[in-house]
Parts: C-alpha cells; structure tokens; sequence
C-alpha cells in the first residue's frame, strides 16, 4: 500500500490487514506471531520481552508549520538533551534517543507497566524544503520543540529578450 502525504509527513501508515485473535502483529516486521492456546505463559512472556528488546520506540509527534517555520513537537519526558541525536537533511528529520530507567523493578512486582523504557525514533519527510544550517531544538516541560526555517523559495525572474540588430 503507497503511504499518502500524511503518511510520509508523520511517519504512520494506516493497515486494513486482519488478523485473528490468537496472532499478534509485530508493527515494524509485519510478521505474524502464533498465540494459540497451545503457547505457553512462559512462552509469550519470551516472545514479548524479545520483541520489546528488538524493537525501538516511536515518538508521538506534532507537526506543523507558521510563515517562517516547520515546527515538530514531541513529548519526551525522562529524556535528558545528552540522550537524543537530531539529524536534519533538507527533507528529512530524524530524532533518536534513549529513556532509562532509574531503577530496576522486578516484572511480577508490577500491577501496570504501560511506559515505554530504552531506545526510540522518529524520522519525519517535511512537506517543504527547510535551511538546516539555522535549525533549532529545545527541551522545556518534557516537550522537544525543533523549529526548522523554511528555505527561501527561488523567485522567478522574468528577463526581455532583445533583437540582435546588425
């Protein structure tokens, strides 16, 4: 299925694909694992943890744009500036980082574990070509704001031709 321009612009892609109750779809594979009451707790407990220990997380984003600039936000609380890589092309940017745990707690010791812990990423294609040497980024309250100046667009010049006259 081609990803639309939203697609592209947030990094989702929407999927129409069914699958039934005893298989989980592992997002960034699409594969297919098999749950039938014949696994195990102990097996899906495996599966699960070496699944999460693959995988990396994925920001949830806004982005949006003013006159001047695409602005991307996100909230990356627990996450110090050390922790994250910002890389910028003119059509691209991609942010990658780490939340640590400060400390460990046993799995049966918890009641929800709904928090995502280790390394993530989010690679955003920008609607518009961006000057990446002015970008900015800043952590306030937990939320990442990048600001990326928007390139000044070519105008177009209009020239008169003359006539040779020898």
């Amino acid at each position: 299925m081609a990803k639309s321009f939203f697609d592209k612009l947030t990094g989702t892609m929407k999927t129409e694909k069914k699958i039934s109750p005893d298989k989980v779809q592992h997002y960034e594979e699409d594969q297919e694992i098999d749950l039938s009451p014949k696994t195990s707790q102990a097996e899906w407990d495996e599966i699960s943890q070496d699944k999460l220990e693959e995988s990396e997380g994925q920001l949830a984003i806004d982005v949006y744009q003013t006159e001047s600039d695409i602005i991307i936000k996100s909230t990356i609380a627990g996450v110090s500036s050390d922790d994250l890589d910002i890389s910028i092309t003119n059509d691209m940017v991609t942010v990658r980082g780490k939340r640590t745990k400060e400390e460990e707690v046993a799995p049966e010791n918890y009641y929800y574990q709904e928090c995502y812990w280790g390394p993530f990423s989010r690679s955003i294609i920008l609607p518009v070509e961006i000057n990446a040497e002015k970008a900015q980024a800043s952590i306030k309250d937990g939320v990442l704001t990048i600001r990326l100046p928007k390139a000044e667009k070519m105008k177009t010049r209009k020239i008169k031709v003359e006539t040779d006259i020898e």
